[in-house]
């Protein structure tokens, strides 16, 4: 059986690593998805990506670790070449890739309820965590999906665990400031928004 496993992250750089470490795993990048909020425009197909500041474009880098761990895996890091911007509701500008992206413009465009929130369920996540990962990566935050033999979703999950964020907390700090639920027809951050949040949480954009 199929299982989805989903973390957020808030930076991509740490979203990054797991993609890498869960290809890596054997996970197929065909069954991986990332979308990462874009509102500071921090990825331009016209400009070097380079959020860890080694001087090396992290697109470019992504690939170089994928060829190093060899054919055997199908050469890891490959989703993360093929990420593309993308406008979904309620999130504004995105980078993203995979399965879950597509589903969730696939939805917008056909006026489907629910938007990302609607491709995450569908997906299998519950319908308590995915208004949390859609409003995660609305605040910043980038999101990994994986759709993972049951067998091996704990071994998996250990990975996508380091450095992500624990909803439940995340979720009561934003319910002090009065948040209730992701709200699809809200206004998207901005990157002085965006730039506020992650200084709450020290996340920075590493």
């Amino acid at each position: 059986m199929t299982v989805t496993i989903s973390r957020l992250y808030d930076n991509y750089a740490d979203a990054q690593r797991a993609v890498t470490n869960l290809e890596a795993a054997g996970v197929p990048h065909s069954d991986l998805s990332i979308v990462a909020n874009n509102s500071d425009n921090w990825y331009s197909t016209d400009r070097k990506v380079d959020r860890d500041r080694d001087g090396v474009d992290d697109r470019a880098e992504g690939a170089g670790a994928g060829a190093g761990i060899g054919a055997g895996l199908g050469g890891a890091a490959g989703l993360l070449t093929g990420l593309g911007l993308l406008a979904i509701p309620g999130l504004g500008p995105v980078v993203a890739a995979g399965w879950l992206a597509s589903t969730a413009v696939g939805a917008a465009a056909g006026a489907a309820t629910g938007g990302v929130i609607g491709a995450l369920t569908q997906a299998g996540v519950s319908e308590e965590d995915a208004p949390l990962y859609a409003e995660g990566v609305r605040r910043g935050g980038t999101l990994v999906s994986a759709r993972v033999a049951d067998a091996d979703r704990a071994r998996l999950e250990a990975i996508l665990d380091q450095s992500s964020v624990n909803l439940r907390e995340r979720r009561a700090e934003w319910q002090k400031s009065g948040w209730e639920s992701f709200d699809p027809s809200g206004t998207a951050y901005s990157a002085e928004d965006v730039r506020k949040e992650r200084q709450l949480y020290g996340a920075g954009l590493r």
